[in-house]
């Protein structure tokens, strides 16, 4: 079983993130979960939701505290909440910055992690660049499908198509496919870059 912990604020489309990734995962083959964890329901309060995906039948449901992967949609909650509590060391960290690991403070935190495993995307550029507003589920989900290959693009493509319509599915795919292309070229950089 894979399990996903995605942190952001309210009004950043953190629950649909999750919900379109286990729509992703479901459309794989995979059997998928999907639930939020709220405290106060404002625009710009913590939310926390959650995924998880496996090729068998899911009969958990209580909400995920050793992740496999971590999402953090805003990197304003990295010094206000435990947003890396119980992550496994082989975990992945996927963070909507343009800034690295060192230039955010976590240079120490991270030394032990593969690198391959720390992301970085601008996913808020894209969301603005292709949808005109400043939600990174979409990019972030992108991104996600390029880890460990849990879920495809194309995937990813199909549930933006399930979730919205018109120009505003085109933007989000297209916002989804670039941030994609990011990780991947990350991914490819840190490997060399580790086995060099």
């Amino acid at each position: 079983m894979f399990q996903v912990r995605i942190h952001g604020r309210g009004g950043q489309g953190v629950v649909t993130g999750a919900e379109m990734m286990s729509i992703a995962a479901f459309l794989g083959g995979r059997h998928a979960q999907a639930f939020p964890s709220f405290g106060s329901e404002r625009t710009g309060a913590p939310v926390v939701a959650f995924c998880r995906m496996d090729d068998k039948e899911i009969r958990l449901r209580e909400p995920i505290m050793q992740p496999d992967a971590i999402i953090i949609q805003d990197p304003t909650l990295l010094h206000q909440v435990d947003v890396f509590g119980g992550l496994k060391k082989d975990g992945y960290i996927l963070i909507n910055t343009t800034k690295s690991f060192d230039e955010m403070g976590l240079g120490d935190f991270v030394k032990d992690f593969k690198p391959e495993r720390l992301l970085m995307v601008p996913a808020t550029e894209l969301a603005i660049k292709h949808v005109g507003r400043p939600v990174p589920n979409v990019p972030l989900l992108g991104a996600f499908a390029a880890l460990g290959g849990l879920i495809s693009l194309d995937a990813v493509q199909k549930a933006i198509a399930e979730k919205f319509s018109g120009a505003v599915a085109k933007g989000n795919q297209a916002a989804a496919k670039e941030a994609y292309d990011i990780v991947m070229q990350q991914e490819l950089k840190a490997k060399e870059t580790y086995h060099a």
